[in-house]
């Protein structure tokens, strides 16, 4: 009888380890879905469209429009109202319509303003637009 406790002890002091099997099974296939999915992953970007090195056949003329610091629109050297923009610029789009529109506003101009004079623009058919910007002349 005694050997037939002895035989079981030894059988179950040996059965005290950690079957690692199934966490191996389940580390695989947790690796295997993150490789998968991070191929598909595809980084955002912005594509450039870079100038060519060659000349322009034709020269388009440009408007400029003029916002100073207090936020007053002047165009050819005349103060103009905000209502008035869309008129000129249709009318300039007539004479050229693949001319463009230049921006001029100074570093301290409603920024209102400015997308004001964006929307007229736009609203008088012209896409071409240029920014800059001026500081005030004290």
């Amino acid at each position: 009888m005694r050997t037939l406790s002895h035989a079981r002890g030894h059988a179950a002091s040996e059965a005290h380890g950690i079957d690692l099997a199934p966490m191996l099974d389940f580390v695989t296939n947790l690796l295997i879905f993150f490789i998968i999915t991070a191929v598909f992953v595809r980084q955002g970007g912005v594509e450039v469209a870079r100038p060519t090195n060659s000349e322009p056949t034709t020269a388009s003329s440009s408007k400029a429009i003029v916002i100073d610091e207090r936020g007053e629109i002047s165009m050819d050297l005349k103060t103009i109202d905000l209502r008035a923009v869309r008129a000129h610029i249709e009318q300039f789009r007539a004479t050229d319509t693949k001319g463009g529109v230049l921006i001029v506003a100074d570093e301290h101009a409603p920024t209102g303003a400015v997308v004001a004079v964006v929307d007229e623009v736009h609203l008088g058919g012209i896409s071409n637009i240029t920014f800059t910007t001026q500081s005030a002349t004290r």
